[in-house]
């Protein structure tokens, strides 16, 4: 088992992790975002990945799952699936390589992030308790074009206008769960969002001094309170070893609070300068379900499906992009995971856990009346190490977000997760030392 300073040691890796994070975003440029997309400019920005790579190997799937030997935080009723007396600690970073093409043009980007840090145990016999911590949505995108009017570039020079925007929004939770009757398992979890946007347009006079750069945008401080709460039925098969198990899920909608500053510069001069106490941001409400089928140690299959009700939230900016209207965001997930031999002594690769899986998501950005949908499919492998149920899992998710056909933005993506799950038996007095 782990000694004490190696507990400390891991959970200060972990802090640490979130803690670079952090400095990263409050950090930020133009040319340094924590996430990226051309969709993220409307509303909240882009919906972060939820779960870690154990849920993104399998297309995302977990309100139908359950597993002792990882973190499952898709459904807050899931943490009850463990041993009794086990302690487990999950944190994951991700990596994001972006293509985009539209009619003219062509980019591509990178990005480095954390994923989520997650911490459970047990409370009571049948019962169990989790905390952490991962980003909910991200805003990460960056225009530049060039004025093109002859009669502006004769009188003025090179014009150019900037667009760009930073930030992310983050889900700090702590959630309970607890088993009744041996078939049923029910939790709930309290959701603290925060974090800081920052969307900006800027008017730049390249070629001439009589012009100051013109800079306006919205810094935006942002937070509340919510919850999710999240069912399972288990209906064992014993004639095959195996488990059914059908899950639940339901997210309370909100309203963001906090600080906004609207302001407009031109060089050194203050234009504008505005606080209010109204963010106008809203989070929708979540519903999901799922089903899993599990056959013993040696494979499991499951599908799930979500729906977040986007239609009548509020933005602030919406009459900014008058193209743009919010749509209930829907997703459709399956996948399935194999282990040859989770006990073989003999050879390594057959206590390895192969997962894979697929999705399609109807996001709730909808641009000239067509909404933008992503697909993709994911896979990767649990790599065990030492014993019980530590192990190194690596997720990988080719997709593709928007389409050229609807006169759309094309997001072409190869996403990398790397997770880190820890887990150790507590409170076992030995025999002998």
């Amino acid at each position: 088992m782990y000694k004490g300073k190696d507990i400390l040691r891991i959970v200060t890796v972990a802090v640490s992790v979130v803690c670079c994070t952090f400095f990263q975003v409050s950090g930020q440029s133009t040319d340094a975002l924590g996430s990226y997309s051309p969709y993220s400019v409307f509303g909240i920005g882009k919906m972060s990945y939820q779960g870690s790579a154990y849920n993104q190997m399998m297309g995302g799937i977990g309100i139908g799952m359950r597993d002792n030997g990882v973190i499952n935080t898709l459904n807050p009723a899931s943490i009850t699936a463990r041993d009794t007396l086990s302690f487990m600690l999950d944190f994951g970073v991700n990596q994001q390589n972006l293509y985009n093409r539209d009619k003219s043009t062509n980019s591509a980007y990178n990005v480095f992030n954390m994923q989520n840090v997650a911490f459970t145990f047990p409370i009571y016999k049948k019962s169990a308790f989790i905390v952490g911590i991962a980003p909910f949505s991200d805003i990460g995108y960056k225009f530049l074009s060039t004025e093109t009017s002859t009669d502006v570039e004769a009188d003025i020079g090179d014009v150019k206008y900037q667009k760009y925007g930073t930030g992310s929004i983050y889900q700090l939770f702590a959630g309970a769960a607890v088993t009744l009757f041996d078939r049923v398992s029910v939790g709930a979890q309290a959701i603290y969002y925060f974090g800081a946007v920052n969307k900006h347009n800027d008017v730049l006079f390249n070629s001439s001094d009589m012009y100051n750069t013109i800079s306006t945008g919205w810094d935006y401080k942002v937070h509340c309170f919510s919850g999710k709460f999240g069912i399972q039925y288990i209906q064992p098969i014993r004639k095959y070893d195996s488990e059914l198990v059908i899950g639940a899920t339901y997210r309370l909608g909100n309203d963001l609070r906090g600080d906004v500053v609207n302001y407009a510069f031109t060089g050194a001069d203050t234009v504008v300068y505005n606080t209010s106490g109204h963010t106008g941001f809203d989070i929708a409400d979540e519903f999901g379900a799922g089903i899993s089928y599990r056959a013993g140690s040696k494979w499991a299959v499951g599908v799930d499906f979500v729906q977040q009700n986007w239609r009548n939230c509020k933005f602030p900016d919406s009459g900014m992009w008058p193209d743009f209207n919010p749509a209930n965001a829907r997703y459709y997930r399956a996948g399935f995971e194999i282990t040859p031999n989770q006990y073989d002594i003999r050879y390594y690769m057959r206590r390895v856990t192969y997962r894979a899986g697929m999705y399609f998501e109807q996001s709730y950005v909808t641009v000239g009346g067509a909404q933008v949908n992503s697909f993709g499919l994911t896979f990767g492998a649990s790599f065990p190490i030492y014993r019980w149920h530590n192990a190194v899992s690596f997720a990988v998710d080719i997709g593709q977000r928007g389409s050229l056909r609807l006169n759309q933005v094309r997001e072409r993506y190869i996403n990398f997760i790397l997770n880190i799950n820890l887990h150790d038996i507590w409170f076992v007095k030995y025999r002998y030392d």
